[in-house]
């Protein structure tokens, strides 16, 4: 069965999953955790994503973040593949470091928020790596001490959790530590990482009830979140996917908008096709990189190969490409 698509809301809340090929070690020692938070701060500055928690585990990490106007594969893109150099060069790995690609979760905030910033939190101890809520507190490689007030972190946004137990931090902070604590020996939960139905029913007990009662109840393997949220998210969705269409129909192909983007930069096609960083070359690459991915739904890798470039040079004409667009009001339907 094909894999279902990625699912880009802006401004939506994701549980991010991923983990080490055959379950192996990414994290070896100290440094390499603090090398991947490092890069993570600086995927989030520059995706414009927030991170409201975090754990980082021997072979595998769990995010729960926002993302912005840009699509959540911005910023995973940028953190998985800097770590995984960072980790090859350091360690003389050659091939994959991440099994497949990250699993990511679209969450209906209103009613899972919490759970899911305790679930993450609650890894270490599932795990057997802390004994008690003053070792979780003082676990260096999740975000739960950030939010216990026991370490700082300036890219944790630690403001969206806590204003939901009480105004006062400090009074936030002891209510927040109540419930880890009471969910302390919550175990796994199928409902929160599970399959679609049985996630958008809130477990199986949720989904006996659906079938008995024979509603109909739309459910994704890729939404956690009541069969409403999950319809409302689809049409999102689709609305996006609709748009990249309709340019489809209007006869717009990977050749008209390399066109498109010489014509806008004052440049020749044979231009473009050369090595070489002149400014109008630049811009065209720049636009052409990101009308057909943003707008055509295009793969960097198809990209890549028409400018003969490397899927990398694309995501990063790709980012400038966008800034352009913002900064000139470049349109693409009207440049």
């Amino acid at each position: 069965m094909p894999r279902q698509k990625r699912l880009n809301v802006p401004g939506s809340v994701f549980h991010v999953m991923a983990r080490g090929i055959e379950r192996r070690v990414i994290f070896r020692d100290k440094a390499d955790y603090q090398e991947f938070l490092f890069r993570l701060a600086q995927a989030l500055e520059k995706s414009g994503s927030l991170c409201y928690a975090w754990v980082l585990m021997p072979n595998h990490f769990h995010l729960l973040v926002r993302s912005s106007d840009r699509p959540l594969s911005d910023l995973m893109r940028r953190l998985m593949t800097s770590y995984a150099g960072y980790f090859n060069r350091r360690h003389r790995w050659s091939g994959h470091l991440f099994q497949n690609r990250y699993k990511s979760i679209l969450c209906q905030e209103d009613i899972y928020f919490l759970e899911l910033v305790r679930y993450l939190h609650l890894n270490p101890v599932r795990a057997g790596l802390v004994k008690s809520l003053g070792e979780l507190n003082r676990y260096p490689w999740s975000g739960h001490g950030v939010l216990a007030g026991a370490k700082e972190n300036q890219w944790q946004r630690t403001g969206e959790v806590l204003c939901r137990f009480h105004t006062s931090k400090e009074v936030a902070r002891g209510r927040y530590q109540e419930f880890v604590q009471d969910g302390w020996k919550m175990g796994r939960r199928p409902d929160l990482t599970g399959g679609g139905l049985q996630r958008s029913a809130g477990g199986w007990e949720g989904v006996t009830g659906v079938k008995a009662g024979k509603e109909f109840w739309r459910s994704d393997a890729r939404i956690l979140g009541d069969g409403e949220f999950v319809s409302d998210v689809l049409k999102a969705s689709e609305e996006t996917l609709a748009e990249k269409e309709q340019l489809r129909r209007e006869g717009w192909t990977l050749e008209k908008i390399l066109q498109r983007g010489c014509d806008a930069a004052g440049v020749k096609l044979p231009d473009i096709l050369r090595k070489g960083r002149e400014n109008g070359v630049s811009k065209a690459k720049s636009l052409i990189s990101y009308w057909a991915v943003e707008k055509l739904g295009m793969s960097r890798r198809a990209v890549a190969g028409r400018l003969k470039i490397s899927q990398q040079a694309v995501s990063e004409w790709f980012e400038k490409g966008r800034h352009l667009c913002e900064q000139e009001s470049i349109n693409l339907l009207s440049c």
